[in-house]
């Protein structure tokens, strides 16, 4: 039977981290979950949802006696917390995160918890929401959804297993990889995917009949823009901490853009049906594949 956690504690108290506890609350997994947080009114809609049980701005209190701290802030303040938290930790205590980059999370752990190493299993819950904050939590946010482990050399096994007996509760498949294995796949098919969307929306903005176009725009342009609404801080720091595979297939895609101008400038028929098909097959595939 899966040890239940007396106290979760979440450094980071939005979207995933508030879905993390809700599910395992709903599963009877957790007795209380400590939120902390930058944000006052967003730690109060919190409490207000039962998402956490208790609030906190101070992450080295919130830490002691905690069975398992998950790191769900944006990766960019992860080194801060984890130096706020390093002397607090108790012994046994598991630390998680759910950090969309991996090695630079890897290295943030030894950097800063070189003693603990045995307690910690990096992660990244793939699934998520253009909406952000303790109000858009959800229950079920992880059910039939994949979680990346990248466990340490130094993790303990029985601390792995817990981690995926969580996940299971959650309602989520776990797989296991190397941190490099991990970014290079997630860079291809997450990382600059927002990024196409970003500058997708910011050259609409930037023509002199935006806002023409935007009264126009319908089904295309909102299936391709949603992921232009995340969270900009945390798309920042996923993009410099994912630098070299992220630029990698950024000038792939530019190779892939140069060679469509090329086409359409020649009136390249051929070549054009050749790209579309090509791509329109694959996505039918995996469509069928995936369920969507």
């Amino acid at each position: 039977m899966m040890r239940k956690l007396k106290k979760l504690v979440l450094l980071g108290t939005g979207l995933i981290g508030g879905s993390f506890s809700l599910a395992l609350k709903r599963a009877k997994c957790v007795e209380h979950v400590v939120g902390v947080g930058r944000n006052p009114d967003n730690l109060a809609r919190a409490l207000e949802l039962k998402v956490i049980d208790e609030a906190s701005s101070d992450a080295a209190l919130a830490v002691a006696d905690a069975d398992l701290v998950l790191l769900s802030a944006p990766v960019g303040q992860m080194a801060v917390l984890l130096q706020q938290i390093a002397a607090y930790l108790p012994d046994d205590c598991i630390v998680s995160d759910a950090g969309s980059t991996k090695q630079d999370v890897c290295a943030l752990y030894r950097q800063h918890l070189p003693h603990h190493l045995h307690r910690c299993v990096p992660g990244h819950p793939i699934a998520g929401s253009e909406l952000s904050g303790a109000a858009a939590a959800q229950y079920g946010l992880y059910e039939g959804r994949r979680v990346v482990l990248t466990p340490l050399a130094e993790s303990a096994p029985d601390a792995i297993e817990l981690l995926k007996s969580l996940w299971h509760a959650c309602g989520a498949q776990v797989f296991e990889m190397s941190a490099a294995e991990h970014d290079g796949i997630f860079s291809a098919v997450s990382h600059v995917p927002h990024l196409l969307a970003f500058s997708y929306m910011n050259a609409v903005l930037d023509r002199h009949d935006a806002a023409l176009c935007f009264d126009f725009a319908a089904t295309g342009f909102r299936d391709f823009t949603r992921i232009a609404a995340s969270h900009p801080e945390m798309w920042r720091d996923i993009t410099l901490a994912n630098k070299k595979a992220i630029l990698l297939d950024l000038k792939a895609n530019m190779a892939q853009l140069s060679a469509l101008i090329e086409c359409i400038e020649s009136h390249d028929t051929l070549g054009l049906d050749e790209k579309i098909v090509r791509a329109s097959s694959a996505r039918n595939q995996w469509g069928h594949r995936s369920g969507s």
